[in-house]
């Protein structure tokens, strides 16, 4: 890793959450409208495009409704107009359903020159990009910057919310959080949630439908992957951290088909997504592929040459499949149904090798 400061939703969970590439193909989720937002030529590479809905929430919405969540519950009186997102995904599920939120947060970490991760830039198209909300690398949530939006509903359903940085949001608007730990909620989950929260279920029960076919239909072209071990990890310092089975980049892996090695979560300590291991264990980690996420090539590089984990069986046998580079990282490390079907260009074939590799 470099030393550069990394932002706070992936030291949250040790350093972070995981994966990248470039495009799709033609197998990608069609992003069909079905009651959701308008959507054009940005289907075309798997991405749902974000123009204006006009066709309004789900038959009404059911407004109001209610969403109970970890730090409490958010009533939302009717269809919401104006949405202000706050964590590194959330505003990816709002986009695909067909809503621009007014406000996101500004991404320096695997995002553009203007804070904007390259998925959601594809998604806006000619959209205006909405105002970008500061300090989302940092430690403090802007509430003023967030006031000023006049927001109808805060979407922070992947997040480490505090409870009482829930209070202080839910005082400017109902604020959603997630509904059991921070940093924990599935990309299937938080589609879900954040469709019933703007009125669009129906069509996010579509978009978790065509994203798993789609990974279904892709993961079938490496039948290499169907029940390959893996241990996923991240260096942090002089540490080695291995990523648990409640992790979403670890769930993000299993839908592909691939098997969490039974030493990770035997050996886990307390009830987080992830625990160190001394790097002078490396040795013991049974698995057929080892994963770990890393700023450039460089650190992936350096990780391998470390003589503690080269000793990992995994990387040992040719099995590492390194995730390098800020795009890449974030966009495995938070997936969405925007990030999945752009990266997973890249990310199917290097797991391939890796398991090809395993079996040498």
């Amino acid at each position: 890793m470099s030393s550069r400061r990394l932002p706070t939703f992936l030291l949250a969970l040790l350093l972070g959450a995981a994966l990248a590439g470039c495009g799709s193909d033609d197998d990608a989720p069609s992003g069909d409208d079905g009651g959701g937002g308008d959507r054009t030529d940005a289907a075309d590479n798997g991405v749902a495009d974000s123009s204006p809905d006009d066709s309004g929430p789900d038959d009404g919405g059911g407004f109001p409704v209610t969403i109970e969540h970890a730090l409490g519950s958010a009533t939302i009186e009717e269809a919401p107009e104006r949405v202000v997102t706050w964590g590194p995904s959330n505003q990816d599920a709002v986009l695909a359903l067909g809503v621009v939120p007014v406000a996101m947060p500004f991404l320096d970490y695997g995002g553009d020159d203007e804070g904007v991760l390259p998925w959601v830039r594809e998604n806006l198209g000619d959209a205006e990009v909405p105002t970008l909300l500061p300090n989302a690398s940092g430690e403090e949530i802007p509430y003023e910057a967030i006031a000023e939006e006049q927001p109808d509903v805060i979407v922070a359903v992947y997040s480490g919310l505090t409870q009482e940085e829930y209070d202080t949001l839910s005082a400017i608007a109902p604020t959603v959080a997630y509904p059991d730990a921070p940093w924990s909620t599935s990309w299937q989950d938080q589609t879900t949630i954040i469709g019933a929260a703007l009125g669009r279920a129906a069509r996010a029960d579509e978009l978790v439908a065509e994203t798993e076919e789609y990974l279904a239909t892709r993961s079938d072209e490496f039948p290499e992957l169907a029940g390959t071990t893996f241990a996923y990890g991240a260096e942090d310092g002089a540490q080695l951290a291995l990523y648990t089975s409640d992790d979403v980049r670890v769930r993000l892996l299993t839908d592909l088909g691939m098997t969490l090695a039974p030493y990770v979560d035997e050996h886990a300590e307390g009830d987080g997504v992830y625990y160190y291991v001394s790097p002078e264990l490396a040795g013991d980690i049974e698995a057929d592929v080892f994963i770990g996420w890393f700023n450039d090539q460089a650190a992936a590089d350096a990780f391998a040459a470390n003589p503690a984990y080269a000793q990992l069986p995994a990387v040992a046998a040719g099995a590492f499949a390194p995730i390098a580079g800020e795009d890449y990282v974030t966009a495995s490390s938070a997936p969405t149904v925007l990030s999945i079907p752009w990266m997973l260009d890249d990310y199917l074939p290097q797991l391939a090798a890796a398991a090809t590799a395993a079996g040498e």
